[in-house]
């Protein structure tokens, strides 16, 4: 038993509290914070990673909490993204109350990957979904923000209902609320909890049907959608799944349907990150499509692939988010057209965002080529494998679509959509976490390397995946990197990056400042372009507009139809039925009061009318009892 295990999520959940109402030094004290909770993290994972069994603290009801492989990969990310986010967030943010609900959120979501049975899983889980709404809700006054934030949050409590199913289902089966101990519950109790497992994943990772609260999440500030999408409620949703895919291959339909929604998340939200016009939805969607690869990871029991893949596309995604934030904060706008010249006006943030960008596209040798790799090579299923395979294309476009924009010229449009006052400057703490992030994303592709593969996946639970090979990596790499040659060369004179299988050239037009001029390094296969513009690039636009007509329109159309509806028919019901009921009741009411002084009249206090009374009261008696006989 490891006391100290308890601390893990105790002191920032703790301290975050304390912080909500101080007024200075909020910054540096929740920095300090984070700065312990990720020491704290680098022990336990440590001594996880070093010995068998893993660091455990029990509680009285229930398992308790342990880092283990799989959550000892977790805890570190989720620390290390937290003090990223938090350094960030220090120079734009200096509210208690935001500090301290940030510390809370971390701090659930260290209970919730650290939880060994379901009912300190769910705790956790639930403390996320309230913090979740009170940070994307952070800007109280704006109503729309609120709104955004209620969206967020209902849609998520209906999948988290799931969880209360599943808890239910596994005390019914007398089995215990052991996570390790749900894939040996009996039919048909092991196919509840897996329904309500599934449900309540896919409804925090914003999968399948519950995809449409995510965009609704780009309300709250740049290091909300930073942590929200890297490490911890909308991965706490894929994380779940891997840690129980052996419950969902043990039920079989409920592998296959993570499989799917998982393939199929990534494509569609691929298409709509393809059609949009404003960079912090683009990366929306865009984490919805890449969290789907987990999701199919998790279906398909490929738990090393997965979780690397959940670890790169951390540093990846909160690269590219506090970049976005950086640029928000100094140009006032998030809109593609206004962004246009960010990029070179700063040319670090533009230099991070670019290894980011590279890196979520899939391009050699960067992270999530490798990552995504691995998990298309767990995946024995021949059909979600094609789609995603085909999301994996679609990721180069859309990521080759924002490098573009932030890194072309400024022009007549730079400025378009702007949102907030400008500051024309980015603060070095907004700076300072960029380029350790930017390095994760390059360099996290080893866990491919043969030498550090079977040691990953031994240490994620996974000692059955098969290795990387040449061919494996060679499976999306070439065509990723020539998808990003379609997306930045949309405009002629920008950029062109010439690719002949095993070899690139990258060339610039004269004047251009974007890379050094390199003219035919190895020649150039210039015709790719034309070739992948007019056979890619305009299908794919097409289905990425009628993908994101259909999001917004059909998905969430129906959503709001529903709600409407519901509440025409509670006005329906209520006008008519309600007030009927209350004027039948002030009616009642007002014959009683009248009955009441009716009674009261005869009461005069004098003893001949009683006698009086008394005696018209016999004789009607009299006159009926004669009448009835």
């Amino acid at each position: 038993m490891s006391p100290s295990l308890w601390l893990l999520p105790a002191l920032p959940a703790a301290a975050g509290a304390l912080l909500i109402p101080v007024r200075r030094a909020a910054p540096a004290l929740s920095v300090a914070l984070s700065v312990a909770t990720a020491a704290l993290t680098l022990a336990l994972a440590g001594h996880a990673a070093a010995t068998r069994p893993s660091a455990t603290a029990r509680l009285i009801l229930g398992e308790g909490l342990a880092v283990d492989g799989l959550s000892a990969v977790m805890v570190v990310t989720v620390a290390a993204v937290g003090l990223a986010v938090l350094v960030f967030a220090a120079a734009e943010q200096r509210s208690g109350r935001f500090h301290g609900l940030m510390l809370i959120f971390l701090g659930a979501m260290l209970a919730t990957v650290t939880a060994t049975d379901l009912v300190l899983l769910l705790m956790g889980w639930e403390v996320m979904g309230a913090m979740s709404y009170a940070l994307i809700g952070y800007r109280w006054r704006d109503r729309e923000r609120v709104r955004s934030a209620a969206v967020a949050f209902v849609t998520t409590r209906a999948g988290d209902l799931g969880l209360y199913v599943a808890c239910g289902a596994a005390l019914a089966a007398g089995g215990g609320l052991a996570l390790a101990g749900l894939p040996g519950l009996p039919p048909p109790w092991r196919d509840v909890v897996a329904g309500g497992v599934v449900l309540a994943a896919l409804g925090k990772s914003a999968q399948g049907p519950f995809a449409f609260w995510l965009s609704r999440a780009m309300a709250g500030p740049s290091p909300v959608s930073a942590f929200l999408h890297a490490a911890t409620m909308v991965v706490a949703g894929a994380y779940l799944l891997l840690r129980l895919h052996a419950l969902l291959a043990a039920t079989g339909w409920a592998a296959a349907v993570a499989a799917w929604t998982g393939a199929v998340t990534a494509l569609l939200l691929g298409l709509v990150a393809l059609a949009q016009r404003d960079l912090k939805q683009l990366l929306a969607a865009s984490t919805c499509a890449q969290v789907g690869f987990m999701v199919l990871a998790a279906g398909s029991s490929a738990v090393s692939g997965g979780t690397a893949h959940l670890v790169a596309h951390a540093a990846v995604k909160s690269l590219l988010f506090l970049a976005a934030g950086a640029w928000l904060a100094a140009l006032g706008t998030k809109d593609l057209a206004g962004l246009h010249g960010a990029a070179r006006r700063f040319p670090l943030a533009g230099v991070v965002f670019g290894v980011g960008a590279a890196a979520l596209a899939g391009v050699p040798p960067l992270s999530l080529w490798v990552t995504k790799d691995a998990v298309l090579g767990g995946v024995g299923q021949p059909g979600p494998r094609a789609v995603a395979f085909a999301a994996g294309l679609v990721a180069a476009l859309y990521a080759g679509k924002a490098l573009a924009a932030v890194w072309r010229p400024a022009d007549a449009a730079t400025g378009a959509g702007r949102e907030r006052r400008a500051t024309g400057r980015v603060a070095w703490p907004e700076l300072l976490p960029l380029p350790v992030l930017a390095l994760v994303a390059a360099g996290f592709g080893v866990v491919g390397l043969p030498a550090v593969h079977g040691w990953w996946s031994r240490l994620v639970g996974d000692p059955g995946a098969p290795g990387l090979t040449a061919g494996d990596l060679a499976l999306s790499g070439v065509p990723a990197l020539a998808l990003v040659t379609a997306a930045i060369a949309v405009r002629p004179g920008t950029l062109v990056i010439a690719v002949r299988p095993g070899k690139a050239a990258i060339a610039a037009p004269p004047g251009t400042a974007v890379l050094p001029r390199v003219r035919g390094v190895f020649g150039g296969w210039l015709g790719l372009e034309r070739a992948a513009r007019a056979g890619v690039w305009r299908p794919l636009l097409g289905a990425a507009r009628w993908a994101a007509w259909f999001d917004e329109r059909v998905v969430q159309g129906a959503v709001e139809a529903v709600a409407r509806a519901g509440l025409r028919a509670a006005r329906l019901a209520g006008s008519p039925l309600e007030s009927g009921l209350d004027a039948l009741v002030r009616r009642a009411g007002g014959a009683v009061r009248r009955l009441g002084g009716l009674a009261r009249r005869p009461q005069t206090g004098q003893v001949h009318t009683y006698f009086a009374q008394a005696a018209v009261a016999l004789v009607v008696l009299a006159v009926v009892f004669a009448i009835v006989r």
